[in-house]
């Protein structure tokens, strides 16, 4: 046989392999993408099997002494601070019962110090604040993510209406201001679009969307679109409408921020500036007055 023929047979069953690969690792990779972006930080009912032994013993036992009802609470407030990826929902249950242990061993040994009833319900006060700590931490952070996708949202119905009106429909429009964006809102675009490529319908998604979030304006935006999908409506006017609201309650809410300005001066300006220019100023005088009466 040939060398030529040798190499060519070489060649092709080498580059057939690589061809395979080539098409099929980017659908795989996304696939597991999506499905670790749906999977984050899920509440279980078993806690993962992958967490260190620690932690996993810890959030068991966290789990059995903590009501359904409160899991289903906490789960809503790592919904709505994005789900960090530091902290799932294991780790924050086992960061709950160290911060209590730890505060409850610093208030025995403080209260063991003098028989007091004041330094015991002082102790059992700091056991409940540091328990419901991580509960304050995912609060601040989920209001800061609802400030921002709020902010977002002008600006991103804005790229939607262009979209629309360009000839792309409204979930490629979507779809495009999700992934050409960057922040909190879209994130949450980019995880409803994975929602409908798993097969979820397009009224269950947007729900979610608007419950995992928790902010009125996009929960409005949210039940207008679905209208306009059920009764027809044309799309490009919904999304030019809503875009104009959101833009005139943002300038609003810029407006009321800038009134409470001077509320918030006034306290500062009378504990902190006043008292300091009254000395400054009648100090001098008031010497001298003392001064003359005692020669």
């Amino acid at each position: 046989m040939p060398l030529t023929v040798i190499v060519a047979i070489a060649a092709a069953a080498i580059a057939l392999p690589l061809l395979g690969w080539a098409t099929l690792s980017p659908r795989l990779y996304q696939d597991r993408a999506v499905q670790r972006n749906l999977a984050r930080g899920m509440a279980t009912t078993t806690v993962d099997a992958t967490t260190p032994g620690r932690g996993q013993r810890l959030a068991a036992f966290a789990r059995r002494f903590t009501p359904g009802s409160f899991i289903a609470r906490l789960d809503r407030q790592l919904a709505r601070a994005g789900r960090p990826a530091s902290w799932p929902m294991w780790r924050v249950l086992s960061a709950k019962v160290v911060l209590a242990a730890v505060a409850a061993v610093l208030g025995l040994l403080f209260a063991a110090g003098s028989p007091d009833v004041r330094r015991l319900l002082l102790a059992i006060l700091a056991t409940a604040v540091c328990y419901f700590v991580p509960d304050l931490l995912l609060y601040s952070r989920g209001m800061e993510r609802q400030a921002a996708i709020a902010r977002e949202l002008p600006d991103t119905l804005d790229q939607m209406t262009i979209a629309v009106e360009a000839g792309l429909g409204f979930e490629g429009a979507m779809s495009r201001a999700a992934y050409n964006g960057k922040g909190a809102l879209a994130e949450e675009l980019v995880r409803t679009i994975q929602d409908m490529q798993v097969g979820r319908s397009r009224r269950e998604a947007y729900t979610d969307l608007s419950e995992r979030t928790g902010v009125a304006d996009l929960r409005r935006f949210v039940r207008s679109i679905i209208q306009a999908d059920q009764y027809g409506i044309a799309i490009s006017g919904v999304l030019r409408t809503q875009a104009a609201e959101m833009r005139l309650k943002r300038r609003q809410r810029a407006e009321e921020k800038a009134m409470q300005i001077p509320v918030k001066v006034l306290f500062p300006l009378m504990f902190c500036i006043l008292p300091v220019l009254f000395i400054i100023m009648v100090g001098p005088a008031a010497i001298g007055v003392i001064n003359s009466l005692n020669p």
